[in-house]
């Protein structure tokens, strides 16, 4: 796939091209410590791409905000404007700046899925009180968000570590809370996250076993997370759990899942065939709130609730097309095509919007009634090779209805 050309934000003024110094100080401060002074060259080299500030956001992982800042920093101030200015109030100490620095180190590698220390191991780790290293941390946090709260408010954008951190320094009898504390249910929310990355990023391995109370230890929460933390990867399909044998992450037969989509594929291009031209307004409504729902889950994140949402869609078509027998083997091989990851496969890194869409784009093709067409798109979407099929079967640039014609998909073999 070719890579898009970046889109300039019209509402920027136009970012200068770099000069030779400016361009190798900026490359040289990228690949170095400290990390702050890192991120924000990274930002500048990105800003002379021409990207906009929410693309560089997405592309380091930072807030729009923070961009934004450091874009105007550097049009005003040049490359020394990237530094820390000084502080107002007394001089900090020797030891007070290197636990600054220090704790920037931790904070940014928290953010990319590392463990939470306690406050009590950082205190121990830097020869400083608990309230001092929550002061820090937050100071830190703020400073890497780009965000300024209100007095006496916990910030608008306070990181989840930082609720990791004031629930941890609460059970060790820490003096201090590091944030207004953040609802269990955000709680639970950062440790789903930690360990869907880790399981889909390979560092939690299939058929390893997950352990509340090792995971609690390790995010830094109480145990209460991250059982609904896995609760809800089970419902997506990415964890089993077993009766008085424990929590395990899902192993997939990559065999297994190749004779089960051989299956779905000949199902799935029958049913559209006899079900194309020939929906009842039963079905109909089924199948547009079928679509509804994946839309609504990929807007949320909800990956368990699209993979509901997406087995509905399917099977309302295979209902669809009138033959009982039919629609008695499908439900068969639904629990295989789940525990499979053959439709839905709670793995992918694509754009799930992208997904639900082309989903509204197979509805479509029932709709004008052409079985020829249906039936080959329904069955490359059921291989995987929903790319393929639209660059081979191009579709015209409009619908006979006046509709625009398909979206591009991505490729898959997700749904």
């Amino acid at each position: 796939m070719e890579t898009p050309e970046p889109v300039t934000d019209p509402r920027l003024p136009r970012f200068p091209q770099l000069s030779e110094e400016d361009r190798a100080t900026l490359r040289e401060w990228s690949s170095r410590p400290p990390e702050a002074l890192r991120m924000r060259s990274r930002m500048v080299l990105a800003c002379a791409e021409g990207l906009t500030n929410a693309e560089i956001a997405r592309r380091l992982q930072v807030s729009p905000a923070t961009v934004a800042k450091w874009r105007e920093r550097y049009l005003s101030r040049g490359v020394a404007g990237l530094g820390d200015a000084p502080r107002s109030g007394r001089p900090r100490s020797g030891s007070r700046q290197d636990a600054e620095s220090r704790i920037a180190d931790v904070l940014e590698q928290t953010r990319r899925g590392d463990p939470v220390p306690s406050t009590r191991v950082l205190s121990r780790a830097l020869g400083l009180s608990q309230s001092t290293v929550a002061r820090i941390w937050q100071e830190q946090q703020r400073e890497q968000e780009g965000a300024r709260p209100t007095a006496g408010a916990a910030p608008a954008d306070a990181s989840l570590a930082d609720a990791s951190l004031a629930d941890v320094a609460s059970a060790d009898g820490g003096d201090a809370a590091l944030a207004t504390p953040l609802p269990r249910q955000l709680l639970s929310d950062h440790v789903y996250a930690l360990l869907r990355g880790w399981i889909v990023g390979g560092e939690l391995l299939p058929g390893q076993r997950l352990v509340e109370s090792h995971i609690a230890r390790r995010v830094g929460t109480s145990q209460a997370p991250a059982r609904e933390a896995i609760k809800r990867l089970a419902h997506e399909g990415l964890v089993i759990s077993q009766s008085h044998r424990g929590t395990y992450v899902a192993q997939v037969s990559e065999q297994q899942a190749q004779d089960v989509r051989d299956i779905r594929v000949m199902f799935e291009e029958y049913a559209a065939r006899r079900a194309s031209g020939h929906l009842d307004g039963a079905h109909l409504r089924l199948l547009t709130d079928d679509i509804e729902r994946l839309r609504r889950a990929a807007e949320e994140g909800d990956i368990g609730d699209f993979r509901d949402a997406d087995m509905s869609f399917h099977r309302h078509v295979c209902e669809a097309a009138g033959n009982s027998a039919l629609t008695r083997l499908w439900r068969m091989i639904e629990s295989s095509m789940w525990g499979l990851h053959v439709l839905g496969n709670p793995r992918y890194t694509g754009d799930w919007r992208a997904m639900a869409e082309y989903h509204a784009e197979l509805l479509d093709a029932l709709r004008a009634g052409d079985p020829d067409t249906a039936g080959p798109m329904f069955a490359a979407h059921a291989a995987g090779e929903a790319t393929r099929y639209h660059r081979e079967h191009p579709a015209p640039a409009h619908h006979p209805t006046g509709e625009p014609g398909p979206l591009p998909c991505p490729p898959h073999r997700e749904s």
